[in-house]
């Protein structure tokens, strides 16, 4: 039984590959003569939502979607602009869907950077930047013209999902309005775009009558929200985070809140949390704790701020869990400031960690800054840090031990092994709960309550309590 490893990226979403045992669903045999586009999906949770969206989009004007690249008439490579390593592995990627299937439309966050693209890969049909869904079919429709039978093409209420059927990226917005020198993501996506409240709130109500038991809030920027359109109200829902975030939780499923800047009204949103509305969890970009990093990296520098408002949050919300990212080796930083995040995070005592070493990237600001960090010192450092995050993870694991938690079921192997999330714990990037007997009338996506008795560095194992197995939560 396998952990989880402590160098996770928190930015990726599970990854769509043709020909490699996807983690896509997709269900359905293509009728005879229907035209069929594959997908091959890089990158964030965000970018996942792009490409669902794009494939619900075809399915509903009659294409089929295959699951290989033999069965596929195009393919569509969603990409990742973030780092250079990440522009390596799309690279990458649109080379392998050249090679098995010749027929390509590029687009995504690498779709900002065309020249560099066909410069590497001259043959592609087609790029397009980041959600633009107009230009992806167009570029779909020139390639595979659409052939629908509108007796038999039927698109489900819910569309087409990348994610198991239990859970579901719900994105609220689009763009960011930082200016962090260590990111492009403003310039390939734009500023902040967010979406009315009520058209939020109409998509996660459909997800969940369908069947989804869990809704992953995403965004650039969550906390801001509606900052953009005023914090409009319309049909009785404001276009306010905590607002939606209420009216979420109303809706009877998980609501799991990721990419949440500390402002100072994030503070309104722990109530609802302690109140069950909403999973006590804040999925927080920090980033670094030293004043100086943060102010070369333009973040907001208040660290110290910080540590008093995660108090405040614990002491409203005991159970709150609490997941960061931070970058290590940032141009400039010295022995002494990488010491004072080690430091922070004595005093912060987070529960999930994901930590990057830095990399230049093509068009950032932080390339131009002096006395870039050698590799080896970014790797020491990275070792270090993720050394304290375990150990820390480690200890509040171990206390979890003898209590009983809610979690929900994500797999059930061949072996009867069920493979679980507590409320702490999102699907990708945290840890996991095992329970590796009883588990006869377990379903992926039931919720049910476990008695912990086991904890390793990031994963828990469990039991079903005596009654519990027979009849779990959450069935529909």
């Amino acid at each position: 039984m396998s952990t989880n490893p402590p160098n996770l990226r928190p930015d990726l979403a599970p990854e769509v590959r043709l020909d490699r045992a996807p983690a896509a669903r997709l269900d359905g045999v293509a009728r005879p003569g229907q035209p069929s586009i594959g997908m091959v999906s890089l990158g964030c949770p965000k970018a996942l939502v792009d490409s669902e969206r794009i494939l619900t989009r075809l399915r509903a004007e009659g294409y089929g979607i295959s699951s290989d690249y033999a069965g596929a008439q195009a393919v569509i490579v969603n990409t990742c602009g973030f780092l250079d390593s990440a522009k390596a592995e799309s690279l990458a990627a649109i080379g392998e869907a050249l090679q098995e299937n010749g027929r390509v439309i590029v687009t995504g966050c690498l779709g900002a950077e065309p020249e560099y693209i066909t410069g590497a890969h001259p043959s592609v049909l087609a790029v397009t930047g980041p959600h633009q869904y107009e230009q992806v079919l167009d570029a779909v429709h020139a390639a595979v013209p659409p052939d629908p039978d509108p007796f038999i093409d039927l698109l489900p209420a819910s569309g087409v999902s990348l994610t198991p059927r239990h859970y579901s990226y719900l994105k609220i917005s689009e763009g960011c309005n930082h200016k962090c020198k260590f990111c492009i993501i403003p310039d390939m996506r734009g500023r902040l775009q967010s979406r009315p409240a009520q058209a939020v709130l109409r998509e996660a109500d459909k997800l969940v009558e369908s069947g989804v038991k869990e809704l992953l809030v995403i965004s650039q920027d969550t906390s801001a929200y509606g900052v953009d359109i005023k914090h409009i109200e319309d049909r009785g829902h404001r276009a306010h985070i905590t607002d939606l975030a209420r009216d979420l939780g109303a809706l009877g499923a998980w609501v799991r809140l990721h990419y949440v800047y500390p402002y100072p009204h994030v503070r309104q949103l722990i109530p609802l949390m302690a109140e069950g509305l909403v999973l006590p969890y804040l999925d927080i970009p920090f980033q670094h704790a030293h004043p100086d990093v943060l102010r070369r990296m333009a973040r907001p520098a208040a660290a110290a701020r910080t540590l008093d408002e995660i108090a405040a949050w614990r002491d409203i919300c005991p159970d709150l869990t609490l997941r960061s990212t931070f970058i290590v080796g940032y141009p400039g930083e010295t022995e002494a400031e990488f010491q004072t995040l080690l430091d922070w995070m004595d005093d912060a005592q987070l529960d999930r960690v994901g930590c990057f070493q830095y990399e230049n990237v093509a068009g950032a600001r932080s390339n131009a800054l002096p006395d870039h960090v050698p590799e080896e010192v970014k790797q020491d450092r990275w070792d270090r840090f993720m050394a304290k995050a375990q150990a820390i993870s480690e200890a509040k694991l171990a206390r979890k031990v003898g209590t009983r938690q809610e979690v929900i079921v994500d797999d059930i192997d061949e072996d009867g092994i069920a493979t679980c999330r507590t409320k702490a714990d999102a699907p990708e990037i945290d840890g996991n709960l095992f329970i590796d007997e009883g588990t006869e009338a377990l379903r992926v996506g039931d919720i049910v309550t476990v008695e912990v008795d086991e904890a390793g560095e990031y994963d828990l194992w469990g039991r079903l309590p005596l009654g519990l197995g027979s009849s779990p939560r959450g069935n529909r």
